[in-house]
């Protein structure tokens, strides 16, 4: 799109918005218009009712001056006649008194004494049967055939001692609403109309003795008989004049007036407005358009001129700079310039730049290639781990075995030290599960305490004398389930951190407390934990290197002398207890690591030197998987040794293959990585599915998966054979 047009488009969408606001302005002007005209209207029509009311109620007195006079009480009715015949032709009406029968006992209209025929022609026999004669009534109007005119009668009860004894009615003609309306100085364009209770017309400004009488629409009748105070709608007067009506009710009789203002008058104000308006917008919005054609045929030249001194630049040419008097243009015409000269320096700093990339890919790269390498270094220790752990469970049962058949002391003394090297290897295999996940066998339930004071002594030898040793342990620590060689090398790796922090020399406090959390850190849930701290007194981390200092291989030791492996093993280890690691510290405070460990719901398990030595005697059958040869051996040996009936399988499918073949045991011992379809974990979920009721004990050197079999226990190779012989033996005793 063209400079030009888009000018234009700028200078429409300036006024089109104004344009938008006027007209919401007149729309408001319009409402608010509409409703002062309908409050005028409603003022109005209320305080003309009242007028009429004031009326009625003039007339009303007359007549209860009437019937309180003493002629009628003394009954004499002559005395009573010319009284009552004054007081109506004085005012154009008629007075008339009826007695309780019904019977007309005079007619002012009439000689005292004449026979008057007929019944009363209006409706207030009516009235009287729905609101009684003990109060005024005023009826509706009617047609009266002597005066050739529409009427309404006005009656109140004589009451002589007490007692009703005659109804005094009072005859007026419609012109006397019609006289004071018109007394009225309403607006020409109003059509202001009054009528009785059956929505007959009693008086109308507008050609008031050619409606009298007549009914209004049936819907305007329906709906003014549903008000009973007062309403605003639309409608049409029996004119036919489309109107906005206004009704209020008459208090004393129940009357409506009616003020109609025709639609087109109420329009008329703010159409007019919005007329003006619209034309004066449509004015400035032509010149607006006009001046920005203009304008832009200006503004275009400059711009033009920016592209020529683009060409020459992008040719490699050095760029003139001539001012044209628009402010930006010519800043615009001046960088260009100034980019001109800037293209050589740009150029240089541009194969800095790539250069530098270059070497930022080498090295995002070697990450690359050191992430892949620890992935590859995991599987493989796993592996590693694995098949150690079978070479040490065939060695250790072998050695358990040999020791209790060796008589010959320094036979024995020979198997003793063997047995210490297997229990260095078991350490060692151990160690290569930092790098994996922990492995449910060697989860024990340990007293801290306890734990922490065998772990004080590798710390002080891997810390050196200069660094000196403040512990706080609270008495009673809650147990907590851990792996206990993972738990001793983390506080190792916390402790040599905090050595190193500290160049060599200074206190390390390691507390320990118990702690119930509402509120715990951000990834742990409430409950009670085990809050490890371990604190120095070094320099500290800034915040950007605190920020890494758990990501695996981060370091800011020299290359050589840090593997940054020590922080993340203990926080993957506090992570695998599922509880936290956090890190508190800050230049030249010292930093702080917090530990939480969940409290164990059952209490520490007894220590290794608690368990049994010797070889226990059982009894039953045993169904027993594994797919090492050596360790199949060794162990089954164990096993018969002990009083076993063994039953061998080398995986789990020939396992399975033989229960579903009817072989009758009382537990299976299994491993858990073996080749085939089915490893030792799928073996016991399809035992739990088909046979519940027969025990699975499990075994496992490494594996990455979990077990997650409520009652199935797991054995870590190597397992001392005399422990693996007391579990198999007490779960078949028990079952």
């Amino acid at each position: 799109m063209r400079f030009r047009n888009r000018l234009l488009i700028l200078v429409v969408a300036i006024l089109v918005p104004v344009f938008i606001g006027a007209a919401l302005a007149v729309a408001w002007v319009y409402a608010e218009q509409q409703d002062k005209q309908e409050r005028v209207i409603a003022e109005t029509g209320h305080t003309f009712a009242l007028l009429i009311d004031n009326e009625m109620r003039h007339h009303e007195g007359i007549l209860r001056t009437l019937a309180a006079s003493p002629a009628l009480a003394e009954d004499d009715m002559d005395e009573f006649y010319a009284h009552a015949r004054r007081a109506a032709e004085g005012i154009g009406a008629v007075a008339i008194l009826y007695d309780m029968a019904g019977k007309t006992v005079l007619n002012t209209r009439r000689p005292l004494g004449s026979v008057i025929p007929g019944r009363d022609p209006s409706n207030l026999p009516a009235l009287i049967q729905r609101f009684g004669a003990a109060d005024t009534l005023v009826s509706d109007i009617f047609y009266a055939p002597p005066v050739r005119r529409y009427d309404f009668m006005m009656q109140v009860p004589v009451r002589i001692d007490g007692q009703v004894r005659y109804h005094l009615l009072l005859g007026l003609s419609t012109g006397l609403i019609q006289q004071l309306l018109a007394r009225q100085h309403f607006p020409a364009t109003w059509i202001t109309t009054v009528v009785d209770r059956n929505g007959r017309v009693v008086a109308r400004s507008h050609g008031g003795g050619r409606y009298v009488g007549t009914l209004l629409r049936e819907e305007t009748r329906r709906r003014i008989a549903a008000t009973h105070e007062s309403m605003v709608f639309d409608s049409r007067t029996l004119d036919g004049i489309p109107v906005r009506a206004m009704v209020t009710t008459v208090p004393k009789t129940g009357w409506k007036v009616l003020l109609n203002i025709p639609t087109a008058e109420i329009r008329r104000v703010p159409l007019e407005a919005a007329a003006l308006l619209g034309g004066i917008m449509t004015v400035l919005l032509v010149a607006a358009l006009a001046a920005g054609r203009w304008f832009a045929g200006r503004a275009t030249a400059p711009i033009e001129y920016l592209g020529r001194c683009a060409d020459r630049l992008g040719n490699g040419e050095e760029v003139a700079y001539h001012p044209h008097g628009l402010e930006e243009i010519d800043n615009v015409a001046r960088r260009m310039t100034e980019a001109s000269k800037q293209i050589r320096r740009a150029q240089h700093e541009l194969e800095q730049r790539v250069s530098e990339a270059i070497r930022a890919t080498e090295q995002a790269q070697g990450a690359l290639l050191k992430s892949q390498r620890l992935e590859s270094l995991g599987r493989l220790t796993a592996g590693i781990a694995h098949e150690f752990n079978n070479l040490l469970q065939t060695l250790t049962t072998a050695l358990q075995l040999g020791a209790m058949l060796a008589k010959d002391p320094k036979l024995q003394s020979l198997i003793d030290t063997c047995k210490r090297t297997v229990g260095r290897a078991t350490k060692l295999t151990g160690q290569l599960g930092s790098f994996g996940r922990v492995q449910e066998g060697r989860l024990l339930t340990v007293d801290p305490k306890l734990q922490l004071e065998s772990a004080l002594q590798l710390i002080r030898g891997g810390v050196g004398e200069a660094v000196a040793i403040d512990t706080d342990f609270a008495p009673e620590l809650w147990p907590v389930t851990v792996e206990p060689l993972q738990f001793d090398l983390a506080l190792l790796n916390l402790a040599i951190n905090a050595r190193d922090a500290m160049d060599g020399g200074g206190v390390l406090r390691i507390c320990a407390r118990n702690v119930s959390l509402a509120a715990p850190p951000q990834g742990l849930a409430p409950g009670d934990y085990l809050h490890l701290t371990v604190s120095d007194a070094g320099a500290g981390m800034a915040p950007e290197v605190m920020a890494q200092a758990l990501d695996p291989f981060f370091t800011t030791k020299a290359p050589g002398e840090g593997t940054g492996l020590g922080l993340p093993q203990a926080y993957a280890f506090a992570a695998q207890a599922h509880g936290l690691l956090t890190l508190d510290s800050a230049p030249g405070r010292g930093t702080r690591v917090h530990i939480y460990l969940p409290r164990a719901d059952s209490p520490p398990a007894p220590s290794v030197a608690e368990q049994p030595a010797t070889l226990c005697q059982a009894g039953g059958s045993v169904l027993f998987v594994e797919d090492d040869p050596l360790v199949r051996e060794a162990v089954a040996g164990g096993l018969r040794q002990a009083g076993f009936a063994v039953r061998v399988a080398e995986s789990g499918d020939q396992a399975l293959a033989l229960l579903d073949g009817g072989l009758a045991i009382d537990i299976v011992f299994s491993d858990v990585v073996m080749p085939g379809d089915l490893s030792g974990i799928d073996l016991a979920r399809a035992i739990r599915r088909r046979w519940p009721d027969l025990p699975v004990v499990l075994a496992t050197g490494y594996t990455e998966r979990r077990v997650a079999l409520p009652d199935v226990p797991i054995l870590a190779k190597p397992y001392d054979i005399a422990q693996a012989v007391k579990l198999l033996d007490g779960l078949v005793a028990h079952d």
